[in-house]
């Protein structure tokens, strides 16, 4: 029992806890070869970097080997069952070396009124969610807040990633994954390098099929002791922002409390009474489940409500100190445009073309001042002067 236990989600949890904040700072020395053949050893910060992965390895291992050495029970009814990497059956045996996905593979995709109507709301719960995390991931990261360019293009592109996916017949949509976000506060690492690797391997995953395979054998409790970690930092990461508002109200607290409190119970009493909400409509029936089994649409919902028909100061509210912190206009905010900006030059050819204010999700053009150079250049020699 006590081998059972070790694979379990607490196990997992204990080894981040561990590396990433009692062991961060311990660096591990690793040689370098150099030009005049001497030996010098570099500082790698691997518990800071990488707490979750070797969260995830070690414990993954364990379990692996208490598997294969049969520790673990085989009886599906008793504990310590799920910690076996072998649940999955011989997935990674049966799995093929090499597979091209391609669109309509499984079939030809269906289209129904029902089916629209249910996803599109949880797309626009999507939406919402995805908004508050690329603010979560800018302000986790260092980076300044996001322009109103920026947000409308992760959205359409998160658009056409499940356009993409429905073809594809994943079974998914494409959205934001907020426990990625998470790991930025976990991990101290925002880098759009990262992104890159993860995106190839992905597509990795996806073509070789033995890889997506091993994957799938981690087991259930590791992945939970994970999940753990990365919903209480995304928690504590929105809650922060209440750092604006002046939490010695009464009224706040109400607010807020009220919210949070009810974004837990409500969802949860509509999953064990599914009855209450059918109104004779198939289609209006399933976007009501929907939306009031979506924890975060409940709380956000009352907590948009009550804070705009409650009476309120805005230094109550703490949208004078939000906006004291923020530009007026962040889309031509030089430090904004470097960290927001396309690739490979693309954001200067956009700004040059009058047709880009039309398209939502194309960066702004540059205003020029009377002098005909860039407002932004012009407002700092005025600054210095």
């Amino acid at each position: 029992m006590l081998f059972c236990s070790f694979c379990r989600t607490r196990r997992t949890t204990g080894l981040i806890i561990v590396f990433s904040q009692y062991l961060r700072l311990i660096p591990i020395p690793v040689p370098l070869c150099c030009k005049n053949k001497k030996r010098k050893t570099a500082k790698f910060y691997i518990f800071q970097t990488m707490p979750i992965l070797l969260g995830i390895a070690i414990s993954w291992l364990v379990c692996y080997l208490l598997t294969i050495f049969d520790v673990l029970p085989s009886d599906s009814a008793r504990y310590g069952y799920l910690a076996r990497t072998d649940v999955k059956g011989n997935v990674v045996s049966k799995a093929s070396w090499f597979t091209v996905p391609y669109p309509g593979r499984w079939g030809v995709p269906t289209v129904n009124l029902a089916a629209v109507v249910g996803i599109l709301a949880g797309i626009v719960c999507s939406m919402a969610e995805s908004v508050g995390d690329y603010y979560a991931c800018a302000r986790l990261s260092g980076a300044p807040p996001p322009p109103r360019h920026a947000i409308s293009r992760g959205i359409g592109v998160e658009g056409i990633g499940s356009l993409l996916a429905g073809a594809f017949g994943t079974g998914n949509g494409t959205t934001s994954f907020s426990e990625n976000v998470a790991a930025l506060g976990i991990t101290r690492v925002g880098s759009r390098t990262v992104i890159l690797l993860s995106g190839f391997l992905m597509i990795l995953m996806g073509v070789v099929g033995k890889i997506g395979a091993i994957f799938t054998t981690i087991p259930t409790p590791v992945i939970g002791g994970m999940f753990l970690i990365m919903f209480g930092v995304i928690c504590a990461a929105g809650i922060s922002n209440l750092q604006f508002t002046d939490m010695n109200s009464s009224r706040n607290i109400f607010v807020f409390g009220f919210s949070i409190f009810s974004a837990l119970a409500i969802p949860n009493w509509i999953m064990k009474n599914p009855g209450v909400l059918e109104t004779g409509v198939k289609e209006v029936d399933q976007v009501l489940h929907v939306l009031f089994t979506t924890h975060m649409f409940v709380g956000g919902f009352l907590g948009c409500f009550l804070d705009n028909t409650i009476p309120g100061t805005k230094r109550e509210r703490g949208i004078l100190t939000w906006n004291a912190g923020q530009p007026e206009d962040s889309s031509n905010d030089l430090a904004s445009e470097e960290v927001y900006s396309l690739p490979f030059g693309i954001t200067t050819c956009l700004q040059k073309q009058s047709w880009v204010r039309y398209i939502p999700f194309c960066p702004p053009n540059e205003p020029e001042s009377g002098d005909g150079m860039p407002q932004s250049e012009g407002t700092e020699q005025m600054t210095r002067v």
